[in-house]
């Protein structure tokens, strides 16, 4: 197959829906030679933070002059995205020959009389084959949902990491954060470092208990990991953090918001635990790696007038994160915000949280057919603020937010992330300075 077809027949894949479970995914690996098994993997799940975490940690394994494989998902510009190394996406004919590849094993496994693989699941094949046959150091692997029967959880993880535990995914997870917890905790496995920045006692309790029941370590971000705030501007922040072995000094992220300075303790705790396995990373690299990390639509601001943020915040934890950037950073600006939300997301409560701070709401249409009954999210915001536009075409509400803004407003652009996705592009393409790093 070219590299379009190839495309094509993976998009096909999503009418296979979300379909849990390991026996499709660990049938397709076997038929591969289970290149899982050659490489050293750091996993990493939870609810929020879990692409961020892995952005500084293949940046910081970067600068260390390793060879590393990056896997996250979804994508914002290119499906290249999702597999990594070094930063440079895979090539289209490299994607192209593994689809190639890939493709008649499908069938076969169908023929046998078992069901036809998800498109998440061929993904990560894809990426797991790619990774083993570039022999790469180390493999950073993002979870795409869950944890216990997601299609990532046939590694054996070096280090593992739950990022944090929230109320997301109702619909697959279960619904109390006990449940979505176990669930989460199902990465853990014995020979595992665990890294978490959790504060829910309940979470916190399970991933303890799981730890022991493994008999592996947990390290915390509040308990064993500790960080310190030195400033925080559009620029990025500078911090300290401070573990049980190491203190390192005014380290910087371009990021902003202060979650990602949690973000980048729990990479800090990823280092530490490789180290603790046996993996030697240089200190310097940490600074270095940190410094030049860059994940693009997650508090990613644009200089402009209007300017411009724009972050995927797609559950409730995330927009309450987005409202307070917004009153740290830009309580000087009168908001126009954009949003469009999946319909199994927290609507009410997201809007409740972020409309009061707006001036103006434009409310448009996923580009998901989960999108359901997206126009509520106007009811929503009209209980909240008088001013509520209703815009389903995704690129017509960015202009519109973009020509109702004074010089003294900021452009927010919030919800989902393929709704996100496609304004960034809209920004970048009405002359936005940024870098489209993809």
């Amino acid at each position: 197959m070219e590299y379009q077809e190839a495309l094509e027949f993976l998009k096909d894949l999503t009418k296979f829906g979300f379909n849990f479970g390991l026996d499709r995914i660990q049938t397709l690996l076997n038929f591969l030679g289970n290149p899982e098994q050659n490489l050293k993997v750091i996993h990493i799940g939870g609810t929020n933070g879990k692409g961020s975490v892995a952005a500084m940690v293949s940046s910081i394994l970067t600068a260390d002059a390793k060879k590393v494989g990056t896997f996250t998902s979804p994508h914002l510009h290119s499906y290249r995205e999702r597999i990594r190394i070094n930063g440079t996406m895979i090539a289209k004919k490299e994607a192209a020959d593994l689809l190639t590849e890939i493709r008649p094993l499908l069938e076969k496994m169908v023929a046998e009389g078992q069901e036809h693989p998800t498109e998440f699941e061929v993904n990560t094949a894809m990426a797991l084959l790619y990774f083993t046959r570039q022999q790469v150091d180390l493999a950073v692997i993002e979870v795409g949902l869950g944890g216990l029967i997601d299609s990532t959880n046939v590694v054996q993880p070096l280090v593992a990491v739950i990022t944090n535990v929230a109320m997301d995914h109702m619909d697959y997870l279960g619904n109390t954060i006990e449940e979505i917890a176990r669930v989460k905790a199902g990465i853990i496995k014995e020979d595992t470092v665990v890294v978490t920045a959790a504060t829910k006692p309940q979470v916190l309790a399970i991933l303890q208990e799981t730890c022991n029941n493994k008999g592996v370590p947990l390290i915390r971000v509040g308990d064993g990991i500790s960080y310190k705030l030195r400033s925080a501007s559009l620029k990025g922040q500078k911090f300290d953090i401070e573990t049980e072995n190491n203190r390192y000094i005014s380290l910087h992220i371009p990021l902003i918001g202060t979650h990602q300075v949690s973000n980048a303790a729990v990479a800090v705790g990823v280092i530490e635990g490789l180290r603790e396995q046996g993996v030697f990373i240089n200190d310097q690299a940490i600074a270095e790696g940190l410094m030049n990390t860059v994940w693009p639509a997650r508090l990613e601001y644009f200089k402009g007038k209007p300017p411009v943020l724009i972050d995927a915040a797609h559950n409730f934890d995330g927009a309450v994160t987005l409202a307070d950037a917004l009153l740290q950073y830009f309580k000087d600006k009168k908001i126009v915000l954009v949003i469009g939300m999946l319909a199994d997301k927290e609507r009410e409560k997201v809007m409740k949280r972020l409309a009061s701070l707006a001036e103006v709401v434009v409310v448009t249409k996923p580009n998901s057919p989960r999108a359901g009954d997206w126009r509520q999210l106007a009811s929503e915001a009209k209980l909240h603020i008088p001013q509520v536009e209703i815009e389903p075409d995704i690129a017509k509400a960015v202009i519109k937010a973009i020509n109702l803004a004074g010089a003294d407003h900021l452009v927010c652009i919030t919800g989902s992330f393929y709704m996100v996705a496609e304004a960034r592009q809209v920004v970048l393409e009405n002359g936005y300075p940024g870098r489209n790093i993809f």
